[in-house]
């Protein structure tokens, strides 16, 4: 059997987080305007430290997205015993607009590793119902976006994205000589 070239089977997106989808939808997702996400690019934690800019395609403006931004690898890729960990989730996002347009269930975290790289993944899924009332989970930590998604009856994901990250060597430099 050949071996995937998919980003998202190779980044171990696909198995860790989601089962296996066809991408269906465009997401586009932009952070302070100049750094695109592409699958499997790095972005440090001082390029994403403010909310990005997310576009959502579509066709039909009766159709509502929910997106969702986890961390699998935390609090580290060796001990990942807080997976998947919840950076961000936005319900009722009308189809050709962004993340802007939708509602904020739970607010922008940025992510900030201390150890390791870690995959920071983006999962859109199209709200089979229209729109809907999602409710926020108690807390961010283990977090499960499948769970999530089967309680909600969101279906498969029609899109999804991820950016490896790790702890700004600036960073690590300036403690070290403290």
């Amino acid at each position: 059997m050949p071996r995937s070239t998919d980003p998202l089977v190779v980044g171990g997106v696909i198995g860790e987080v989601l089962d296996p989808f066809t991408s269906s939808i465009s997401l586009r997702v932009v952070y302070n305007n100049t750094s695109q996400v592409i699958n499997c690019c790095e972005l440090r934690p001082s390029q994403i430290a403010s909310q990005p800019r997310v576009e959502v395609g579509g066709h039909d403006l009766r159709t509502f997205y929910t997106l969702i931004m986890v961390d699998p690898d935390s609090p580290s890729p060796g001990d990942p015993h807080q997976r998947e960990y919840l950076h961000w989730l936005v319900t009722n996002i009308p189809a050709t607009t962004g993340a802007n347009f939708g509602e904020e269930i739970v607010s922008y975290e940025s992510p900030r590793p201390t150890a390791g790289i870690h995959r920071i993944v983006f999962v859109l899924f199209r709200q089979l119902g229209g729109r809907q009332t999602l409710h926020a989970p108690g807390w961010r930590q283990n977090f499960h976006t499948r769970d999530f998604a089967e309680v909600y009856n969101l279906g498969s994901p029609v899109a999804a994205t991820y950016f490896n990250c790790q702890r700004d060597a600036r960073s690590t430099a300036r403690n070290s000589r403290r």
